[in-house]
């Protein structure tokens, strides 16, 4: 009986020394579980950063080829004004015989025999007087300056065509729109000019549309203008050497191009520097463990 007893409580000692081990063994086991669980999310998150980071680091390098394209649109605006005025300055060619010839004209000077129509004047305008190719006081339309005016644009009869053209004759201040108040330079007779070739202009972005049977324009449709004036769509500008005292101020063809890359130079590089230097201090150690 006694010794019933004592195999029992041995029993009963064994079975909960066995548990102890399995629950430590078990307790271990947790343990080594959740660290592994811990480095593996570790792992995950850093290789997710990393990979954030590759992705970012496309806004320096996209800001730097910006940059760049902007410093070879300098180049080329500048080449481009420059051929402008080269074009501007050429001596004179004799109004071609074949007016299709003047598309491929445009910004050459050409001489022309006539006598103006100042009955059929039109005005392009609100424009501000140009000097040497650019704006004397602002380079915009619609300048708040006093010396905003109108261009003068007059039909101009050839002598050896059986048509007219419009002649810019140039720049009149606003006091001085109406042909009343210019009597002076109100040249009659036949007589000799030159003029630089235009073209037709699109409609600039924000400005009004023009009104077809309206001696004021907005801008430069020759279409709708020799409609008008009956005359052929082509149109010279005068050159300031024909400027005539008490008349429109001639040599008003713009070629004072818009011009603002440096300041978008500094932009793109500047967020290519800022943008680069973040991101080498957030992650160079991504790019020294490629290195290595």
């Amino acid at each position: 009986m006694i010794c019933r007893k004592y195999f029992s409580n041995f029993l009963v000692k064994q079975n909960f020394t066995s548990s102890k081990l399995i629950l430590t063994s078990l307790t271990k086991n947790c343990s080594m579980t959740a660290q592994s669980v811990k480095l593996n999310s570790f792992s995950r998150r850093k290789n997710s950063n990393t990979d954030i980071g590759w992705i970012l680091l496309v806004l320096p390098i996209s800001a730097f080829g910006l940059g760049t394209w902007q410093v070879r649109r300098k180049i080329w605006k500048e080449n481009l004004i420059q051929e402008l005025k080269t074009k501007t300055t050429l001596p004179a060619l004799d109004f071609p015989e074949n007016e299709e010839e003047l598309s491929n004209l445009e910004y050459r000077r050409v001489k022309v025999v006539g006598e103006f129509d100042h009955s059929k004047e039109l005005y392009i305008g609100p424009r501000s007087c140009l000097t040497d190719g650019g704006a004397e006081n602002s380079n915009g339309l619609f300048s708040g300056s006093t010396k905003s005016g109108y261009y003068v644009i007059t039909p101009f009869k050839l002598s050896n065509k059986p048509f007219s053209i419009l002649v810019n004759r140039g720049w009149v201040p606003m006091k001085n729109k109406h042909p009343a108040s210019r009597i002076s330079g109100q040249v009659t007779g036949e007589i000799e000019l030159e003029g630089v070739v235009r073209l037709t202009e699109p409609r600039p972005q924000f400005v009004s549309k023009n009104v077809a049977d309206s001696r004021f324009w907005a801008y430069r449709d020759l279409e709708a203008m020799s409609n008008l004036v009956d005359s052929e769509p082509i149109m010279i500008d005068a050159v300031v050497e024909c400027s005539i005292p008490g008349g429109p101020v001639g040599g008003q063809t713009n070629i004072s191009l818009r011009n603002e890359h440096v300041s978008y130079i500094i932009t793109w590089y500047g967020l290519a520097i800022a943008t680069g230097y973040m991101w080498y201090a957030k992650y160079s150690h991504a790019l020294r463990s490629i290195i290595k």
